[in-house]
């Protein structure tokens, strides 16, 4: 598998692995039962979840829940059984030219580097940084034709960026452009959130003001 980066500051980006569906998806079926109902859906997302895109090689799951002051309590003790360990990560990136309240775009974040490497990000159902990372997703899926060069570009800001908070800065106004080409798709055909990717039925009870099952 070819591998672009350097291993020494955790900025590798390798040839899709037709494995990774099924490892994320042991992954997001075991993180579903350790953090029981306060998780209201756990999702694999990110480049490793689009089938043929090449990816650092770390799993990012997302998880919605309806408090994230809630889920930090309720969080921190099964997901440090697992491993993790919890960052002083607070906030998303806005896209460019949003006047968006920033404070929409809270999140909460663990990351586990033994065991497999996993980047957990947890937000609030229903928030737009929760809606963008499913739509970007998602709209890779359905436009395989766009994959090879997006998995290009990355490859490259790899072989060129020694510092992963600057790769990530690189890549930040370049995610932008693709949510914004995938936002008319997403009005065409429906798309939604809530809908992505099958959401389970206490998403659905949750939206709806119920208590989740």
């Amino acid at each position: 598998m070819t591998e672009i980066g350097s291993p020494d500051n955790g900025l590798v980006v390798l040839e899709h692995d037709s494995g990774w569906a099924a490892r994320a998806g042991a992954l997001t079926e075991r993180l579903r039962s350790a953090l029981g109902p306060t998780a209201l859906r756990v999702e694999h997302i990110g480049s490793t979840a689009i089938p043929g895109m090449a990816a650092k090689p770390i799993f990012d799951v997302q998880v919605s829940v309806a408090d994230l002051d809630q889920a930090d309590r309720a969080f921190a003790e099964p997901l440090a059984e697992l491993g993790f360990q919890q960052r002083p990560f607070h906030q998303d990136h806005v896209p460019a030219g949003s006047d968006d309240d920033p404070a929409r775009w809270a999140k909460r974040f663990w990351s586990r580097r033994t065991g497999g490497d996993v980047n957990l990000h947890v937000r609030v159902l229903g928030s737009p940084n929760e809606r963008l990372a499913l739509l970007f997703r998602d709209w890779f899926r359905a436009h395989p034709e766009a994959v090879p060069a997006y998995a290009a570009f990355k490859s490259v800001l790899a072989g060129n960026v020694f510092d992963i908070d600057v790769y990530s800065d690189v890549k930040d106004p370049v995610v932008d452009l693709v949510v914004a080409v995938a936002e008319p798709w997403a009005a065409a055909t429906g798309w939604t959130a809530l809908a992505a990717d099958g959401a389970p039925e206490r998403v659905a009870t949750a939206v709806a003001g119920t208590p989740a099952a």
